[in-house]
């Protein structure tokens, strides 16, 4: 993609001229990486308004930009400045996520970071499953303003996981169904090594949690199958946070909230902008709060 086509696909895709050569870099990067479906790249939506505050959107393992898009709009709307990442092996093929590890992921997201702090004075994170992760790992680095944590996680629920490191080797690829509309922004094939470098980084994360005093919102659904809930309440419970709270839906909610498979997202999205209103009002200050049941 040369810089014309880029500034075309960016203007049409996110309502707004830019010249910004730091966004332009990540698409054509994504483009000769492999990306092909432009709902696959990365995205940076304005409002209407200027932006005071920013909001950086990290979508899960096996998925693409597209997973966090829904919230990025919701966020534009609202007055934020929203940053979609793609992380490295996304949105291109398994063969490529297989050969990535997570300190790339990181890599990617502390660049969004300082790419949105050129538009905002106050950056929020918004992670979804590995996205989660990686934010916690990011702000043990360098504190952000807030973090929504959807659907994180210390466990995965597959029994084999903590084998990954071994299995790999003679089972490259873990067959997973996808519908057939998702085919394009989700991998029906794991690599087994990318599972193992998520493995890392819960180790990673989990050394860090006490240390992690950030304002967190955290949203997870008892309907998950990809990740271990109790392990995300564990994690709550070590987040050195004073002021986090943790919303738990019920067994109709599944492991992606930001997409139409989650029945409550209009709920999910009520939550995330009513944190975000509350920190910029609060300026982050608060008390602990446990918000499970509901």
């Amino acid at each position: 993609m040369d810089e014309e086509t880029a500034i075309r696909f960016c203007d049409s895709r996110n309502g707004f001229a830019t010249r910004d050569k730091g966004f332009l870099a990540e698409l054509t990067a994504a483009r000769r990486a492999g990306v092909t479906l432009s709902a696959n790249l990365p995205f940076l939506l304005f409002p209407k308004s200027a932006p005071k505050t920013g909001v950086l959107l990290v979508h899960g393992f096996s998925a693409s930009p597209r997973e966090m898009y829904g919230v990025g709009e919701r966020l534009a709307e609202a007055g934020y400045v929203a940053l979609g990442v793609r992380l490295p092996g996304h949105g291109t093929s398994p063969a490529d996520l297989r050969t990535r590890r997570f300190e790339e992921w990181l890599q990617t997201v502390a660049d969004g970071e300082r790419l949105l702090a050129q538009y905002a004075s106050r950056i929020y994170g918004i992670g979804l499953s590995t996205g989660a992760m990686l934010l916690l790992a990011l702000t043990a680095q360098k504190p952000l303003a807030g973090l929504v944590l959807l659907s994180p996680f210390l466990r995965l629920q597959h029994p084999l996981a903590p084998l990954s490191g071994f299995v790999h080797f003679l089972h490259p690829y873990q067959q997973r169904p996808v519908s057939g509309d998702q085919i394009p922004y989700y991998y029906s094939q794991r690599p087994l090594a990318g599972v193992h470098q998520i493995l890392r980084l819960v180790r990673h994360v989990r050394r860090e949690l006490a240390g992690i005093e950030t304002p967190t919102l955290m949203i997870c659904g008892d309907g998950d199958q990809t990740a271990r809930v109790d392990s995300a309440i564990a994690m709550f419970r070590r987040l050195g946070s004073r002021r986090k709270v943790l919303h738990l839906f019920g067994p109709e909610v599944p492991h992606v909230l930001t997409t139409e498979e989650n029945p409550r997202l209009e709920e999910t999205l009520s939550l995330i902008l009513g944190f975000l209103a509350d920190s910029e009002g609060t300026g982050g200050r608060g008390e602990e709060d446990d918000g499970r049941g509901c």
